[in-house]
């Protein structure tokens, strides 16, 4: 998730576990502050350049977003943190609180379809739902509210503000995830070609849990599909985008191709233009604009290639408003024009 999303869900994880009992020594602002800071810790591995445009988008959420890591690192940033605050008789509760945070913080990481590695050291096997978008509002604006009522408002009912901002935001989270089963089962009832077995994956679209995106993977063609819990029909409008199946199985062992490909669990399309090779992860965008395509190199130089990130994000000014379009019902095309 964003890193606003991040900073108030550790703010409000904090204000549960250690706020009620703060001290004149940790006051709820300050409960709040380093709460959300916490919260945000473990996106910084997105400032660590590993080498190359693929290994930077798959290292990212990996050992800091790992449970293992998280379980050792919590006591030690418990201690310092009461330490720091001068207060030890809350160590406890500082520990219990950032190991919390820190989980949250994998967790709604998790709901998003860009892959989480909840299980390092021990694999390096991506995990994710797509019940949540990166940026959804309607997660993060009670989580805020609730932060900024158990902040500002004095006596016992301002810790009201913060529980009802975590209850409504895991309603959602509850609310996000029967809505993902619901329109993976629509796409599973509607495929785009019936009696054919086909790889499918379907995503909550950007800032909503309304409108899901779908993707399927066959031999010669991938396709896109779109529906709205407010469609008039149970299903999917689908798009066909042709594959050049020579293409991918010459590259298929291509090395960025095949980290690209195990990254993305096999949605991804590999093309080669005037003579260079380009692959993209299907998963986070929408045709024709992704944001993970890279650029591969020559496919005639036979050094080793770097590879290049060249993917477009879409374009807001025709995007938004087309959103919410679709999410009413209108199953127009979105112009790229």
């Amino acid at each position: 998730m964003d890193s606003i999303t991040q900073f108030a869900l550790g703010s409000a994880v904090a204000l549960a576990t250690v706020g009620r009992r703060s001290t004149p020594k940790c006051a709820a602002w300050k409960v709040a502050l380093i709460g959300g800071m916490v919260g945000t810790l473990p996106d910084l591995d997105a400032f660590i350049d590993f080498g190359d445009a693929i290994s930077n988008m798959i290292r990212h959420r990996a050992e800091t977003h790992g449970l293992f890591y998280i379980t050792l690192a919590s006591p030690v940033l418990g201690w310092l943190i009461a330490r720091f605050q001068g207060d030890r008789q809350l160590m406890l509760r500082w520990i219990s609180a950032v190991w919390l945070i820190l989980v949250t913080h994998v967790g709604i990481d998790l709901l998003t379809i860009y892959g989480t590695q909840i299980l390092q050291p021990f694999t390096d096997q991506p995990f994710g739902v797509g019940s949540l978008f990166v940026i959804d509002p309607l997660y993060t604006l009670p989580l805020l509210l609730g932060v900024v009522g158990a902040v500002i408002i004095r006596g016992a009912s301002s810790w009201l503000w913060n529980t009802a901002g975590l209850s409504v935001s895991t309603a959602y989270i509850l609310w996000s995830l029967m809505m993902h089963q619901h329109a993976s089962q629509v796409a599973r009832e509607h495929p785009p070609v019936p009696n054919q077995a086909t790889k499918v994956l379907v995503t909550a679209s950007p800032l909503n849990t309304l409108l899901w995106r779908a993707v399927v993977m066959t031999e010669d063609a991938y396709y896109e599909g779109w529906y709205s819990l407010l469609d008039q029909e149970r299903q999917f409008t689908w798009t066909a985008y042709p594959v050049d199946r020579a293409i991918t199985e010459q590259y298929r062992q291509h090395p960025d191709v095949a980290r690209v490909a195990s990254f993305s669990h096999g949605f991804f399309r590999v093309e080669k233009i005037n003579d260079r090779l380009y692959v993209t992860d299907l998963r986070l965008g929408l045709e024709p604009s992704y944001s993970f395509r890279f650029d591969l190199g020559l496919v005639s130089d036979s050094k080793e290639s770097r590879s290049e990130r060249v993917g477009v994000r879409p374009n807001l000014d025709a995007g938004l408003p087309w959103l919410w379009r679709r999410i009413k019902g209108d199953t127009s095309p979105l112009s790229v024009q």
